[in-house]
Parts: C-alpha cells; structure tokens; sequence
C-alpha cells in the first residue's frame, strides 16, 4: 500500500470515529434537552485535538514505516486522484450549505442544530473525499 493511500485511510478512520463520538454525544444530549454551547464545544474541541494527534502521530509513524516514499512528491496519478475526490467533495458540501444556509434556517430550528448541520455537511464532504482517493488507490486510477 502506497503512503498517500495509507494516510488516506488514517484520516478516514480518525476521522469517522472521531466526529462519529461527537455526533452521539451530541445525540444523546439532545435526547435529554439542549445541548449547552460550552459543552458542545468541550466536546468539539477535544474530540478533535486528539483527532488530530492520531493523524499527525499516525502519519509520522507511516512515514517511517515506509521511508523515502514519503519524500517523494505527489505524481500526476496522486494529484489526479486528490482532485477527483476533492471535486466530488465539493459537491456534497454545496448541497449541505445550501440545505443548512437556506432550508434549515426557514424552520425556525435552533442555533445548536444548524450549527452541527453545518459541521455534519463538512465531515460528509471529507468522509466522500477521502473514500473516493481511497477507491481510486485501491480500485486503481481511471480517469
């Protein structure tokens, strides 16, 4: 496996468990009213600062894992696979933004529920990004 393909499904990984704790805490508090704001930022922050120790620490030990691979620049077949699944992301976040900017403010919902729309529109954004350069270093390249 490819070092950009393993930091891929790092993130992927990290990612999915990490905002996965967050929305079920964020469930689960709904469940018995309110979510305060300073608690879901508590929660927000911290969930993500150790997401992002498990990259960084993660990446780092794939980088010596795998040695000089890592050094090496992205070649057109990596930048094609990293644009392809950015552009697909792109996608997807427009149509959260648009449902969380347009629809959900119609409904009078309240500040606490569209702010976490909005951070459910990015993670399913990068959840499509980062599964499609998975795909496409797993499936192999076909653009």
């Amino acid at each position: 496996m490819a070092y950009r393909e393993k930091t891929a499904w790092l993130t992927l990984v990290a990612m999915l468990i990490a905002y996965g704790i967050y929305f079920a805490l964020i469930g689960v508090a709904s469940r018995l009213g309110e979510p305060g704001l300073v608690e879901m930022l508590w929660w927000f922050g911290g969930i993500t600062m150790v997401q992002l120790i498990v990259v960084i620490l993660g990446s780092v030990l794939i980088a010596m894992q795998v040695g000089g691979e890592a050094r090496i620049p992205a070649d057109e077949r990596d930048r094609a696979i990293a644009r392809r699944g950015a552009n697909t992301a792109y996608f997807v976040l427009m149509i959260g933004v648009i449902l969380v900017g347009v629809v959900m403010p119609l409904e009078n919902l309240p500040a606490w529920r569209i702010v976490n729309a909005a951070l459910l529109a990015l993670v399913v954004a990068e959840t499509v990004r980062y599964t499609i350069i998975v795909v496409s270093y797993r499936r192999g390249w076909h653009g």
